[in-house]
């Protein structure tokens, strides 16, 4: 397929630097051309630009640098819009995870324009369902499932038009082992599925990838994957924006997205968190662009 690749240098949304140089990371460590040696026409577009956060003030620190962040994921709203308007496939290198809400949108509005359901699977160690009323830190990247599901801030549930994103049967949370007391009640009433790292230890990655993307492709036309690296333990990727011990395998996180690719039915990916600041010789980098690779068709054999 054509790959559209986007960068989105952004840590506004995160409670400390170093995410922003994640796409660097992710094009140090070859991820273009790895999509190429499978096949595959790989175009770079370069980083959306965005402005540091010693340049700005915090307004409001339930919702830190919401101005800057909201007009980046709009402008990623376009692009990624316009990326499937042309039939290609938008590949984004976050950055933190608020960037999410800017790809989200982007497939809604596409989704909306030719009367297709648009399903998102959401692997994070983190739920990011939090509103500006339950953050305990007011970063935005804890946020943004809770936007793109119609929930928070306006300004956040609005960016790229004011509706819903995506409906919650249509999403799903994998690896979630961190979840603030609130959100949690926010998951529940929302309804979406979610299989926590407890879950997968009793039930194995396969059978639940497995399960999912069966449902998925019953009642959704396009799936987007939202990968962020924290997902994996730290002893495989250290690199990255938010740790978590007890996360996926290095293994694990291959399975599923192998299973991913094996079901042809992804239309959008984006991998966000990769924080060199905090890595070893660009190794989460690696991995990351690693299972980029296993999601768009590499194999062992």
């Amino acid at each position: 397929m054509t790959i559209r690749m986007i960068g989105v240098p952004m840590d506004l949304g995160a409670g400390r630097r170093g995410v922003d140089m994640g796409p660097s990371a992710l094009r140090i460590a070859r991820v273009a051309e790895r999509l190429r040696e499978i096949g595959h026409t790989v175009h770079d577009d370069g980083d959306i630009p965005v402005k540091v956060p010693e340049s700005q003030e915090i307004d409001n620190p339930k919702l830190k640098y919401l101005p800057e962040i909201v007009r980046v994921a709009t402008i990623l709203a376009h692009k990624v819009e316009g990326i499937m308007d042309n039939g290609e496939f938008p590949l984004v290198l976050g950055g933190d995870h608020s960037i999410a809400m800017g790809t989200i949108s982007g497939l809604s509005n596409y989704a909306r324009k030719k009367s297709l359901r648009l399903g998102v699977i959401w692997i994070d160690a983190h739920a990011d369902m939090n509103t500006y009323e339950t953050t305990p830190s007011g970063n935005i990247h804890g946020m943004p499932l809770a936007a793109v599901l119609g929930e928070g801030a306006r300004e956040l549930t609005t960016i790229g038009g004011d509706f819903r994103k995506v409906d919650p049967h249509n999403a799903a949370l994998i690896g979630v082992r961190n979840i603030d007391k609130a959100e949690k009640e926010i998951v529940k009433r929302t309804g979406i599925t979610h299989y926590t790292m407890s879950d997968i230890d009793k039930y194995g990655a396969h059978r639940i990838i497995g399960r999912l993307l069966k449902e998925m492709k019953e009642k959704v036309d396009l799936l987007h994957v939202s990968f962020d690296i924290d997902s994996v333990d730290p002893s495989v990727a250290a690199g990255v924006g938010t740790p978590s011990p007890g996360g996926l395998s290095y293994r694990e996180a291959h399975l599923i997205m192998e299973t991913i690719a094996d079901c042809e039915c992804m239309s959008s990916l984006e991998v966000t968190e990769v924080n060199p600041i905090f890595d070893i010789k660009n190794e989460s980098a690696e991995f990351a662009a690693e299972v980029v690779a296993s999601a768009l068709g590499k194999r062992i054999i």
